[in-house]
């Protein structure tokens, strides 16, 4: 599957429309419940989200104009913004989030095609090409929007999402995976095969399922963690 940023583009505007629908169906009180993300509100989950695309800005800058420009100042004011966000009403998350991505959509459109395959960093430290950042906010709206726990589950990412997800190198690789008439989607070496729909197999691999509705022995996950 193509990991082109201007291919992917369209896939990450419909992935953030969704998101945006979703969030105008809350209202202040539901963002205040908690998401699935430990220790997080829902309201935690967009203030990040908002925050992350700003993030990514910052990296195609560095990637455009050769000056290296962090994701974020440090952790420490990263958890900062996220916390200071979150406790918003339901209007200023939802202006903000519309207004972050439109920064991020409009720093795509300015990256000329030698940028793309400028070095910058993720916050982690890993180093990767500037044209993994499209596919890298797909994720984070995709999986954060089933944290929101607000009625959008793996069954509603389009097809093509999960089974990119799962050959995501930075997807745990601890079985061989294949759907469920026995395709194989994934061989892994020397490990049990899991058989199971696509998105519930980047679901459980993703944090964001149990592993209900999958088959074979399912090994554990804690060292990717």
């Amino acid at each position: 599957m193509t990991a082109d940023p201007l291919v992917l583009d369209p896939e990450l505007e419909r992935a953030t429309a969704r998101l945006l629908a979703t969030v105008r169906g809350l209202d202040d009180a539901a963002l205040a419940a908690p998401s699935r993300c430990p220790g997080w509100t829902r309201g935690h989950v967009l203030s990040h989200l908002a925050r992350n695309a700003d993030a990514y800005v910052n990296l195609l800058t560095w990637a455009r104009t050769g000056v290296r420009t962090p994701a974020y100042a440090s952790p420490q004011a990263r958890d900062a913004d996220i916390e200071a966000g979150a406790a918003r009403p339901l209007a200023e998350h939802l202006a903000d989030l519309e207004a972050a991505a439109a920064r991020f959509a409009a720093a795509i459109d300015a990256t000329p095609a030698e940028a793309w395959p400028a070095i910058v960093a993720f916050p982690s430290g890993k180093e990767v090409p500037a044209a993994q950042l499209v596919w890298a906010r797909i994720c984070e709206v995709e999986l954060h929007h089933v944290d929101l726990d607000a009625g959008y589950g793996p069954a509603d990412w389009p097809p093509a999402f999960p089974l990119r997800l799962l050959h995501d190198p930075a997807t745990p690789r601890v079985a061989t995976l294949a759907d469920p008439d026995g395709t194989v989607l994934l061989t892994v070496p020397s490990t049990p095969t899991v058989t199971g729909p696509a998105h519930l197999l980047a679901a459980w691999l993703s944090g964001r399922g149990d592993g209900t509705g999958l088959t074979g022995d399912l090994p554990s996950l804690e060292a990717w963690k």
